[in-house]
């Protein structure tokens, strides 16, 4: 295991975004079950804003906690914006980041994933999950 190798390694690529200008929470919600991913970068004009979770939309959701509650759900994705529900100001790494440096940053923040940037273009995610493989192999 060579934990001075580069994130852009392991990281995932293709990255999915939303522009907050775009796009609605409901819109962030249908995304995340249909592409079954975690994390989502939010951008604004084409520059990297925010981060929102799926843990993010699940704390919104009412539906499975209360029998019959379903469209509850519908009116709170509607009344609330991205920006009131993303994480702003994320914390970001390039893609020659190392993998040990990556690995640091997670262990002392209260995130999972992270933005891999060069300049103000996103080269691709990296998350916890990925560390964690990366180790166990």
């Amino acid at each position: 295991m060579n934990t001075n190798e580069k994130v852009s390694t392991i990281m995932t690529t293709g990255v999915i975004t939303v522009d907050k200008n775009d796009h609605t929470l409901l819109d962030v919600k249908e995304i995340f079950r249909k592409e079954k991913i975690r994390h989502i970068p939010i951008l604004s004009g084409g520059k990297l804003v925010g981060m929102i979770s799926r843990n993010d939309i699940h704390r919104l959701s009412f539906g499975n906690m209360f029998e019959a509650q379903e469209g509850a759900d519908e009116a709170i994705f509607e009344m609330l914006t991205i920006d009131q529900v993303m994480t702003g100001k994320p914390v970001a790494v390039s893609s020659a980041a190392t993998i040990l440096e990556v690995a640091t940053i997670f262990s002392e923040g209260n995130f999972h994933s992270l933005p891999v940037m060069d300049g103000e273009q996103i080269k691709g995610i990296i998350t916890s999950t990925d560390i964690i493989r990366y180790f166990l192999k």
